[in-house]
């Protein structure tokens, strides 16, 4: 992952570059905060790929001597039978529409929201069910 750390690395030297720029010549508060966030997550996802190169180092695939039988077996656990992402889903659904009909609907859908996030966290701290 660490061809992907440097491009995204790159892009978001591109984004601080284009943020500085554009404040100082526009003075537009808006442009600013928009290339402000696009650093924020190209700099999160580049952090993201670094800290993963370095838990786990090299992939087969970059490394030129690399096969594709050694990427082969289980990716990872993912949960068969699971209600979280669901209700995430629909908290999220109903914070949107919150954001539309009120802020009463808006809360109703941040706690299902949470709730569901939490479940999926916390869904085999206690083991296996």
């Amino acid at each position: 992952m660490k061809t992907e750390a440097v491009l995204f690395a790159g892009v978001a030297g591109f984004f601080l570059v284009t943020d500085v720029l554009y404040a100082v010549w526009s003075r537009d508060p808006t442009g600013t905060a928009a290339l402000t966030i696009s650093f924020l997550m190209a700099s999160l996802v580049t952090f993201f790929f670094a800290t993963n190169y370095r838990r786990k180092g090299l992939r087969p695939e970059d490394r030129g001597d690399g096969h594709v039988h050694e990427r082969s077996g289980p990716v990872d656990f993912f949960p068969p039978h699971s209600i979280w992402p669901s209700l995430t889903a629909t908290g999220t659904a109903v914070l949107a529409l919150g954001v539309v009909f009120g802020l009463w609907l808006f809360v109703i859908g941040l706690g299902v929201v949470l709730a569901g996030v939490f479940g999926m966290v916390f869904q085999y701290a206690r083991g296996q069910d």
